[in-house]
């Protein structure tokens, strides 16, 4: 692959519409109860309800252009997303899913997002080279991280301890940030572009991937290299440890999600297993995978309009779920394993229970 830095234009998907395989299982076969976003307005806060989905899939439309990120809070009552109309959308994750707050102030689309461990407050990183965080109850922007010269890709926030973030951009940067302060307090300086970063339970490693293919593994005091997962053959679009910290979770643009050893004294061939089937279509959008909550699934989007979710430790497929008319570039399951979520290039998510 090229070792020049991709332009910043090349992060964004044509909204090219590819036509969805068919399936036992689909997202869109049962009734589909459509919920449209606000354009704007006050924040009002969401009042949370155990009621189940008002249809066995919500379509959630608000964004005006493709969805690119779409998160649930660590609660599994809320969920954040963001996209090429430079908005942060929050909506319920349950009942009739209300849309219920806007949030506003990126320059550029918003490429990946997270939430505070205490579901209090949500850090956007954008095409505008600048990270965000937001106050959730009152919609108002916190602060705006400066220090990225080019596209921020990619973003993580650590799982314990002092809450602190790591980006990765196009200007081939890992910066790591103290959310009070707009300015990073340490940075990384890598070859390529970084397109994907995840940070270890304890806070001590990065794992990172970029357009050379690798996934390299960063000692964040030392900011060296502690080894290299060799084996993706196109840029690493997503990386995500495992729950139990044991394993890590990637997806490329050569159409596999992988997983690796990632415990301290493992062989030295850390390759678990090769997942098929997602295939990542001619956009070639940085799409995502995701674990749930139990380390028992992984779920992948894909450029045909499907989710796939396989089974973690066989590395079965278990479901191939259709029902959106462009790339899925985001799939989530709910912290409770019973939901998933996508957001695709098609301007909407899909919000429905995932098959046992």
């Amino acid at each position: 692959m090229s070792r020049e830095k991709r332009p910043a234009s090349a992060s964004f998907g044509t909204s090219q519409l590819v036509k969805r395989q068919k399936s036992e299982a689909n997202l869109n076969d049962g009734t589909v109860a459509r919920v449209n976003g606000s354009a704007g307005g006050a924040l009002v806060k969401g009042a949370h309800s155990n009621a189940a989905l008002q249809a066995q899939v919500m379509e959630l439309s608000g964004h005006s252009a493709e969805v690119f990120c779409a998160r649930f809070d660590p609660t599994g009552a809320h969920i954040a997303s963001g996209g090429m109309d430079r908005n942060i959308l929050l909506w319920n994750a349950t009942g009739d899913c209300a849309n219920y707050g806007i949030l506003t102030g990126h320059k550029s689309a918003v490429l990946d997002l997270q939430w505070s461990r205490d579901s209090q407050v949500i850090y956007s990183a954008s095409a505008d080279q600048h990270l965000a965080s937001w106050n959730v109850e009152t919609g108002e922007r916190i602060r705006r991280y400066v220090g990225h010269e080019e596209v921020i890709n990619c973003l993580d926030v650590s799982k314990r301890g002092e809450e602190f973030l790591v980006s990765g951009s196009d200007d081939g940067s890992i910066s790591v940030w103290d959310p009070r302060q707009k300015a990073a307090i340490d940075y990384i300086e890598t070859d390529m572009p970084v397109t994907a970063v995840s940070l270890a339970e304890a806070g001590n490693e990065l794992y990172s991937g970029g357009i050379d293919n690798d996934i390299k593994v960063w000692d964040l005091r030392m900011k060296k290299t502690t080894y290299t997962l060799p084996g993706h053959t196109d840029t690493v679009t997503s990386l995500a440890v495992s729950p139990d910290s044991q394993s890590l979770l990637s997806f490329s643009l050569d159409n596999t999600a992988r997983t690796w050893d990632v415990r301290p004294f493992a062989p030295q061939d850390r390759q678990i297993r090769v997942f098929d089937g997602a295939q990542v279509g001619l956009e070639q959008n940085l799409i995502r995978a995701s674990w749930d909550a139990e380390g028992k699934r992984i779920a992948a989007g894909g450029g045909d309009g499907t989710v796939t979710v396989w089974e973690s430790n066989g590395g079965k497929m278990l479901h191939k779920l259709p029902g959106h008319k462009g790339t899925v570039n985001d799939a989530r399951i709910s912290p409770d394993g019973s939901l998933i979520l996508t957001a695709s290039t098609d301007r909407t998510m899909l919000l429905g229970a995932l098959p046992r």
